[in-house]
């Protein structure tokens, strides 16, 4: 191991909490087990279990893939600002530029907009990288000036498929998509790469890829979420959250469903953090960032496995 390594990610982490501690913005701890999982079915959670409060027969419980639904039960009791540096983890998830396990940078801005938010990610992200040029713009603009997309929100499943097939995209005939696949397939080999060396703020998704985003109050076909993009990496992932609790259940139940439609795991719900919403999140936007990633891109790296102390196939 390269001890220099570690005293780097020291001051590379140091450097993040004085960021936000100048900024008012408090800096909280959540635990990294829960009872409940996240229903997204693109992510799988880590589980183990205990045995029970009490001794009172064997628990279930969840490795967090995320501190976000603790730290928002936060915001319901008062907290103001806050953000964290969390262990996260997702299994299923190893490669160039994922890890099972990650340093997660989560933070929440009451009152802010979404636009505020971006403005901070952007400040907080050019203490360390060089940026390049940086954009903003929506995803069905992405899709019309990369793929010639005129109207992303009214073309259909079948018609994605087909420009798909005409640009001879990687095994685009073959593909058996839904229309949200499609989405995510086009961002993935056809809008990324056309930002490959700018900054890019891809903002206002489709409802259907809400999550945790509320609609846009201008246009309810797309949500107020945005991700950054850098250097054809996604490095965040930012929501004007959604503080309707009856909304929030219903897609928590479609998630699910999808779950079960794809064979996958049925997980827990969970109830207390639809509980917290339903006593009142307060008006915020919040965003995710993966520490690892950003610092693989300020120490101009290649792999995860390069900034972290022991990857994955050395645990």
């Amino acid at each position: 191991m390269d001890i220099s390594l570690l005293q780097e990610r020291a001051t590379f982490i140091g450097a993040i909490r004085a960021f936000f501690t100048a900024r008012g913005v408090l800096e909280v701890d959540t635990p990294l087990l829960s009872t409940a999982a996240t229903t997204d079915p693109y992510i799988d959670s880590f589980s183990t279990t205990s045995q029970g409060r009490n001794a009172e027969g064997p628990e279930r419980l969840y490795l967090q893939a995320s501190p976000e639904f603790f730290m928002k039960r936060l915001l319901v009791e008062g907290s103001g600002p806050i953000f964290q540096l969390a262990p996260s983890f997702r299994a299923g998830e190893i490669g160039p530029i994922h890890n099972h396990e990650f340093m997660m940078l989560e933070w929440y801005r009451p009152d802010f907009t979404m636009e505020q938010l971006m403005d901070e990610v952007e400040e907080l992200v050019a203490d360390f990288v060089d940026l390049p040029s940086t954009e903003r713009m929506t995803v069905a603009e992405a899709f019309r000036q990369t793929a010639g997309i005129d109207d992303l929100l009214s073309t259909t499943t079948e018609q994605l498929g087909e420009v798909a097939v005409a640009m001879g995209l990687p095994s685009a005939a073959e593909m058996e998509l839904d229309w949200n696949g499609w989405v995510d397939y086009f961002i993935a080999l056809v809008v990324i790469p056309a930002f490959s060396h700018a900054a890019l703020f891809l903002t206002h998704y489709p409802a259907s890829q809400a999550a945790l985003a509320r609609l846009s109050p201008d246009d309810p076909r797309v949500a107020e979420r945005f991700e950054l993009i850098l250097n054809g990496i996604e490095i965040a992932n930012g929501f004007r959250e959604l503080t309707d609790a009856t909304e929030q259940r219903r897609r928590f139940e479609r998630e699910a469903a999808e779950r079960l439609e794809e064979g996958l795991e049925e997980v827990v719900v969970d109830e207390n953090f639809l509980s917290a919403l339903e006593k009142g999140l307060p008006e915020c936007s919040g965003v995710a960032l993966g520490v690892d990633r950003m610092m693989m891109l300020s120490m101009v790296k290649k792999q995860l496995d390069e900034v972290i102390s022991f990857p994955a196939p050395s645990v």
